[in-house]
């Protein structure tokens, strides 16, 4: 069944929901409102106001209630409404989520899932915009996922709630009204592993997120040229699977990567220095970065554009290492 990378949101939400009696939603507007993007629309009918929960506007006070929440025994899934406004409950899930198993000897797990709109696309200017999977991949304790695809927004969320520790789950904007098959109820993802979205064998692309489709554009446009682009879907932020990376580059000798964060000390960043630090030999040509300008993002449509990663930087970047 084709459906959108919202509904398949919506229903990993609703399966969650069914299956664990401890699980409840939270965030601003959640409830009445559906949701500021619509993923939680109707959810409040079905399941009333105990399991899904409006809550003021204090991104610390409604994370912090989840890691107490967490702690005793539930299992909470917090909505922040956009990256940005994350930033605002830094300290709760820097200092206390992420660090309390280790503080604490092992003795206390904060098996949290906290969701949060990411990235541009949708005239929403600097505030609400940005691509902030950096600051939290950065962060030992965490977990971090950033699904691409419908399959991955229908079916990471479960595995997401049996972790024993914190996991943070970035949802492209630009990705709600995208569409595609519907897996099935039963489908198992692995949040531990990239996965190669489309093989090749002349230039690896790594992408994440909004930026999948981006670095799979290219793919086809490059394909027009005869050069076959292998594209990984990173998946999982922290932890980083290095090994499929350096796999990949062990046979396509070049790489690209993707990156709507900005690229100074980045994802970007990361994925060359690991690179070069475990396959320096495979390499056939400098590493290339695809990340956007170094802006807050615009508003006006034609500047967002410009300003982040496109097919045709893409391109052009991998005829710089093919060639």
């Amino acid at each position: 069944m084709t459906t959108t990378y919202r509904q398949a949101l919506t229903e990993a939400l609703r399966e969650a929901l069914d299956r664990d009696e401890r699980v409840f939603l939270m965030g601003e507007d959640v409830g009445a409102y559906g949701g500021c993007f619509g993923v939680s629309r109707g959810l409040l009918d079905a399941y009333g106001p105990r399991r899904i929960r409006d809550t003021p506007l204090s991104e610390s006070a409604f994370v912090g209630a989840g890691i107490g929440a967490a702690i005793a025994g539930m299992r909470p899934i917090v909505e922040i409404m956009t990256g940005n406004f994350s930033l605002l409950a830094l300290d709760q899930i820097l200092n206390n989520a992420a660090t309390l198993r280790h503080m604490s000897g092992g003795q206390i797990g904060v098996p949290l899932v906290i969701r949060m709109a990411t990235g541009a696309g949708r005239q929403l200017a600097a505030q609400h915009s940005h691509s902030l999977e950096a600051f939290y991949a950065h962060l030992p304790g965490l977990r971090v996922l950033s699904p691409a695809t419908v399959t991955d927004a229908r079916a990471m969320l479960w595995p997401a709630l049996q972790d024993p520790d914190p996991v943070v789950i970035f949802e492209p904007i630009a990705l709600y009204n995208s569409s595609d098959e519907l897996p099935e109820p039963d489908t198992i993802t692995d949040i531990d592993t990239a996965t190669i979205s489309r093989p090749g064998s002349d230039v690896t692309i790594v992408a994440y997120g909004g930026t999948l489709r981006t670095a799979l554009a290219a793919a086809d446009r490059l394909a027009d040229t005869d050069i076959a682009a292998e594209v990984i879907d990173l998946r999982t932020l922290r932890p980083l699977d290095t090994d499929t990376i350096v796999g990949s580059v062990g046979h396509t000798h070049r790489l690209v990567i993707v990156d709507e964060g900005w690229g100074r000390v980045g994802i970007a960043a990361e994925i060359a220095a690991a690179t070069v630090e475990h396959a320096y030999y495979e390499l056939d040509a400098p590493i290339r970065r695809v990340c956007t300008a170094e802006v807050p993002i615009p508003y006006a449509r034609q500047l967002e554009e410009a300003a982040l990663p496109s097919p045709a930087a893409v391109v052009e970047a991998v005829h710089a290492v093919v060639s």
